[in-house]
């Protein structure tokens, strides 16, 4: 049995000429019926001839060929632009002359080549139509003729219009998709970097320190347990990276867990980075994305103390309040600098980047002592 709800969307996956064929075969028809006969479109305002055999293949020359009129618009055009000619020629005058603007319109929104030879064409092929219609007794005079071209190239007009709509319209979607795939790989990239670079930092620090432990076998062993401990938790966050790659993956992006500054702080302190940490308050129910824009800025700025300034005292301060969340990230020493020689800089644009999304303000300058400071204040109660 067929499921009602599934016949729209069958429709649409029909082919143009099936979808078209219906609005043409239903012209076709009504043209027959006698209360339309001579009630059709009019040019030379010929008295009606009764229709013969030769009216209904006027009518189906105007007629079927709509079927096509978005599949080939040009034969279209020129099919029904012949049976509407022989139609005035005939003085038939059915109703199926309506057929005339639908196909101008229809090769005007759908005609891709030619279209200016087109319309020539047309329009040089109408001045023997009207030179005929006079001979055969019009009355309609030049005025009527010309306004009745006016008319077609009205209709043309409007084909031509609607293309131009949905080109820009297409247009518009392209560059939204676009900058919507170039923002989600920003913010993969991000992620990636933010995640990767903390933990391969560590393990290099520890990993370096374990060079000199060697006849220390007890903090030899602690310090390899700190490698191996940072390497599963980065294969961790790897790997829910990779998941949200995955379309049918509905999770956030957000990675690892908000509310762990006291582990991150801790994994720091492993790798031989002096970290004195200060929570202030709790966060609000509705903190949402500004804990988590939090927890980036302190993950950040101390594997910068790692990598720049190993071993000088670092000083983590965070205070939560009902509508913002303040972070203060100070590093001693001389050591400290924005970046890396020959680093992307990365690191600290992305910070900026995001707390610049919601509204807040982020700074990040060496200080007077020679050290490096990290400061972002970050409006709670953003969406999650």
């Amino acid at each position: 049995m067929i499921d009602l709800r599934r016949v729209p969307d069958l429709w649409r996956r029909c082919d143009v000429t099936v979808r078209d064929s219906p609005f043409a075969l239903l012209l076709a028809v009504a043209s027959l019926l006698p209360a339309f006969h001579g009630n059709g479109t009019q040019v030379g305002d010929l008295p009606a001839r009764p229709f013969d055999a030769l009216a209904v293949v006027v009518i189906a020359l105007e007629c079927l060929p709509l079927t096509v009129r978005r599949r080939w618009p040009a034969l279209c055009l020129v099919l029904v632009s012949l049976g509407f000619a022989l139609d005035q020629l005939r003085a038939y005058h059915t109703f199926a002359g309506t057929a005339l603007a639908i196909a101008l319109v229809s090769a005007g929104a759908y005609l891709e080549r030619h279209r200016r030879v087109t319309m020539v064409l047309l329009s040089a092929a109408y001045l023997p139509l009207a030179v005929a219609l006079d001979r055969l007794g019009s009355t309609e005079g030049p005025e009527g003729f010309v306004v009745f071209y006016l008319l077609l190239v009205l209709a043309w007009g409007i084909g031509a219009w609607l293309r131009s709509t949905w080109a820009a319209e297409a247009e518009r979607r392209r560059h939204v998709a676009e900058a919507t795939r170039a923002a989600e790989r920003t913010r993969i990239a991000r992620e990636l970097h933010d995640v990767v670079t903390h933990h391969v930092t560590a393990m290099v620090v520890q990993a370096e320190a374990a060079r000199y432990l060697t006849a220390v076998p007890d903090r030899l062993d602690t310090t390899l347990s700190a490698v191996t401990d940072t390497g599963r938790r980065a294969i961790s966050d790897l790997r829910h990276l990779l998941d949200l790659l995955n379309p049918d993956h509905d999770s956030d992006v957000r990675t690892p867990p908000v509310g762990e500054l006291s582990t991150l702080v801790e994994q720091t302190r492993q790798a031989g980075q002096p970290v004195e940490f200060t929570e202030e308050g709790k966060p609000a129910e509705s903190a949402g994305s500004a804990e988590f824009v939090a927890y980036r800025v302190v993950q950040e700025s101390l594997t910068n103390a790692l990598k720049y300034a190993h071993g000088n005292r670092t000083v983590v301060r965070v205070r939560y309040g009902e509508k913002e969340i303040t972070v203060e990230v100070g590093t001693d020493g001389s050591g400290s600098q924005n970046g890396s020689p020959g680093g992307s800089g990365r690191g600290l644009a992305g910070l900026r980047e995001r707390v610049d999304a919601l509204g807040g303000e982020f700074d990040a300058d060496r200080r007077a002592d020679g050290g490096f400071a990290v400061r972002a204040r970050i409006p709670a109660g953003s969406p999650s």
